[in-house]
Formats: structure tokens, C-alpha cells, sequence
């Protein structure tokens, strides 16, 4: 390019020379503006030579966006008519803490009931060994009538129990029975509840019969309830 440059230079200047003095014509004041006009052009040349091999010299000028300029904004790609959808992000939730914590303020803390006291269950009392007393009520001339209350001095039931009268001879009969069933054994006699009652706790149960026969000598000889003897004889 400086070579092409320098070309059209030296094309021009002879052209100006030829311009100026004419065919065969040396005047010296064509020589002089000859001589001006090339050293023009050389400088010029020059110029334009050290401005092309060093481009990097020249300072660029910033031009600065008119204040009407609006600022570029994202670019949107897509079929148009069609617009992405805005992302929403769900909000992070924390995961509850599997340990309790205090309560929150302003809200009292659970109290736990009291438990009662837990008792251990034991085996029932024992029964109470029974009590039997034995009495005479309305004697006749060939009969009296007889007596015998049972007691429980404990806490618990006694369901079952046995009462035996022994008679002095075996041709006394037993008769009128209330409060148990009676059955014999020569001149011994038993008496057991009647179906399941017993003797409740702190209670007490009483039988009732009649001896026939002859009045004398006819009280028991020995009365026992459950082997244990009776009072009153």
C-alpha cells in the first residue's frame, strides 16, 4: 500500500511540474514550487505510511450513549408468540426436630398427671377358722328346740362348712331344719350349707331343728363346726 501511495506521489508532482513551467521552460520559480509541492506530498505520504504499519498508536475515542438510549435487555429466544414461564422456587421448609424442645412462649408447658401408686396385687386373705354356739329354745314335754349360730371373725367368705351334732341316743329324731341340710349317722347328725351359701366376712349364719323324743337326757353330747368345738353345752 506505501509503495502505491508513493507511486501516485511522484505521478502527481510530475504532472504539476509539467502544468507549471510548460515544455522546455526551467524558470527557477517553477523549481521552487515544484520543490514545495513535493515535499508536501513526501510528508504527507509519510503520514499515512506510519499510520498504517502502527494502528495501535491512535487512542480510540469512547462515544458515550446518548441519556435516550435504553439499556439492552435479555434476550428472549423462542417461537415468538411464546413466552417462557416464570421458575418459581418453592420456599425451603425445615424438617421438625425429633427432639423436644421448650414450649413456645406465651403458651404453659404440659404437666403430667400424677399416677397413683401402684399397688401389687397379693393372694386373698386366708378364711378365719368358724365359731359355732349351740342353745336350747322352746322345750316341750317330748321335743325341745335347738340353736346353733355360726360365725366368721374374718374378712373373708368361708363359702363352705360342716356342723355336727352327736345325740345321746340314736332313737332322737331330728325334725324342722332351717338354715342347712341335715342327714344322719345312727345317733350323729351333719348339717351343711344350703347350695352356696356360706359365712360372709365379719357375718354370721344360724341354724335351726327340733329333737323329738323323750326329754331326758336328750341335749347333744358333742357339737364341732368344721372339727372345731361349740360353745354353750
Amino acid at each position: 500500500m506505501a509503495i502505491i501511495l508513493l507511486d501516485g506521489i511522484v505521478a502527481t508532482a510530475g504532472n504539476v511540474r509539467r502544468a507549471l513551467v510548460g515544455p522546455g521552460d526551467g524558470s527557477r520559480l517553477a523549481q521552487v514550487a515544484i520543490a514545495a509541492s513535493l515535499g508536501v506530498l513526501l510528508a504527507t505520504a509519510y503520514s499515512i505510511v506510519t499510520v498504517l504499519r502502527t494502528p495501535e498508536r491512535l487512542t480510540p475515542v469512547a462515544v458515550e450513549p446518548g441519556p435516550d438510549v435504553p439499556a439492552p435487555g435479555p434476550i428472549i429466544t423462542g417461537t415468538p408468540g411464546e413466552r417462557p414461564e416464570p421458575t418459581t422456587v418453592a420456599p425451603r421448609t425445615s424438617a421438625p426436630s425429633a427432639t423436644t424442645g421448650a414450649p413456645p412462649a406465651g403458651r404453659p408447658a404440659a404437666v403430667p398427671s400424677p399416677r397413683p401408686p401402684a399397688t401389687a396385687a397379693g393372694p386373698p386373705p386366708a378364711p378365719a377358722p368358724l365359731r359355732a354356739d349351740f342353745a336350747v329354745e322352746k322345750t316341750a314335754l317330748l321335743s325341745y328346740g335347738a340353736a346353733v349360730t355360726i360365725s366368721n371373725p374374718g374378712t373373708a367368705t368361708v363359702p363352705s362348712w360342716e356342723l355336727v351334732i352327736v345325740l345321746p341316743r340314736e332313737s332322737l329324731e331330728v325334725s324342722s331344719v332351717t338354715g342347712a341340710r341335715a342327714s344322719r349317722q345312727g345317733a350323729t347328725w351333719t348339717f351343711v350349707p344350703e347350695g352356696s351359701t356360706g359365712v360372709p366376712g365379719r357375718g354370721a349364719a344360724r341354724v335351726t331343728f327340733r329333737v323329738n323324743g323323750a326329754a331326758i337326757s336328750a341335749t347333744p353330747t358333742a357339737c364341732t363346726i368344721d372339727g372345731t368345738a361349740c360353745t354353750g353345752l
